[in-house]
């Protein structure tokens, strides 16, 4: 979903249950499913979902800039993930971001096409799972929530450079899965 129309998040601020109704049907499937692959566990992302319109709805007044709610929002559930998987004794950092290296160049075509046909989508997200975490969360931000780099490094709290390794990885990793899988 892209951003959220700026008189929706504004009536939600006023306590209106009809315009966070709104909110919630329009971000919730895109939440889970950012949750769901981040974690690994539907259950835990159904409670990411709920918790995280929870605090949305808490905290609405702490969003400064109303156009920016979608990436608020999603960097409120990835904080509920990264919590998750720690509490899991599974460490979100993984260690391959490529930080301090040169950017990478992109060395083939975005998955985003191949996550969203139908037909393989449980597949890919099967070796989307097998991802580390950080690089996990990246492709599905990129891919799942649309966001742009700019967005996804504020979701996650790193810098843009970051995201652009995790993303350059995430694919690699990923093209390399599907070519291993592929009969």
């Amino acid at each position: 979903m892209s951003e959220a129309p700026h008189n929706l998040v504004q009536a939600a601020r006023k306590n209106d249950l009809s315009a966070w109704d709104q909110l919630l049907r329009g971000y919730q499937l895109p939440l889970f499913a950012y949750a769901r692959g981040l974690t690994g566990d539907r259950e835990a992302a159904l409670d990411i979902v709920q918790e995280s319109f929870s605090r949305a709805v808490a905290h609405i007044e702490g969003l400064r800039d109303d156009a920016r709610f979608g990436s608020w929002l999603f960097a409120i559930a990835h904080q509920r993930c990264v919590r998750h998987l720690r509490r899991a004794g599974r460490p979100f950092e993984s260690g391959r971001d490529g930080e301090g290296q040169p950017e990478p160049q992109d060395d083939g075509p975005d998955p985003r096409g191949a996550l969203l046909s139908a037909e393989r989508a449980r597949d890919l997200y099967g070796l989307v799972d097998r991802l580390p975490p950080a690089q996990r969360s990246a492709l599905l931000l990129h891919v799942v929530g649309d966001f742009p780099i700019s967005e996804i490094a504020e979701v996650a709290g790193v810098p843009p450079g970051t995201v652009k390794s995790r993303l350059h990885h995430a694919k690699r990793a990923l093209r390399a899965l599907v070519e291993r899988e592929a009969p």
